[in-house]
């Protein structure tokens, strides 16, 4: 389906060199986002994403310490 839409010409060549920047052409890269907000809502999705990425990560040891993020020892 076609779609035409009316954007500001700063804008419209922002996007061009975003999608060339992801190696996708500028119809690509909108249907990807309106894909994205469209999948957003489906919680049942997200929580199966959640799990899917969750205990991947390696801390090799390392804990969180809020002191040290804050800068107190």
């Amino acid at each position: 389906m076609n779609l035409i839409l009316s954007l500001d010409d700063k804008l419209l060549a922002r996007a061009r060199r975003k999608a060339e920047g992801l190696g996708k052409g500028l119809d690509e890269l909108v249907s990807d986002y309106l894909r994205s907000i469209v999948d957003g809502d489906d919680a049942e999705r997200s929580i199966e994403e959640f799990k899917r990425l969750s205990g991947q990560g390696d801390s090799r040891g390392w804990r969180f310490d809020r002191g040290e993020v804050r800068g107190r020892s």
